[in-house]
């Protein structure tokens, strides 16, 4: 896990934590964290893929801070790896508190999808003098 005081990546996706998406502890459902993560990674791996992707694995994640109603939560992205049809996404979630607080780190880590093609069968991931080279 990074220990960086900013996010690293591209600000991807910004949502308000709202009342229907608590747990009985008040605190926002760990799950609706991971789906907004999914979410901003999907859109970044498609980008990248230039088409359909799916998500395939990620690997472990550890909630630092819980998610209250009324955080607004960041979601940051950025490649980390191309390989010839995957990816791995590194994602970070921060929030803003109460929607203008101080901005904390709550989770992160790297998602893995693959590009595929229409009958959602793996394809190549492009490659490109304007796209990250592949690892």
């Amino acid at each position: 896990m990074s220990e960086s005081e900013t996010p690293d990546g591209e600000l991807t996706l910004r949502t308000l934590a709202m009342p229907a998406d608590v747990n009985v502890n008040g605190d926002i459902f760990g799950g609706w964290v991971l789906s907004q993560m999914d979410i901003a990674a999907g859109m970044t791996a498609g980008a990248r893929a230039q088409g359909r992707v799916t998500t395939v694995a990620l690997d472990a994640m550890k909630f630092i801070r819980p998610v209250k109603v009324g955080d607004v939560l960041c979601v940051y992205t950025e490649v980390a790896r191309v390989g010839t049809s995957s990816m791995g996404i590194h994602v970070e979630a921060w929030v803003l508190r109460n929607r203008i607080g101080a901005r904390e780190r709550v989770t992160e880590a790297v998602f893995t999808f693959v590009a595929i093609d229409e009958t959602g069968r793996p394809r190549p991931v492009p490659v490109g003098d304007d796209l990250p080279e592949r690892t």
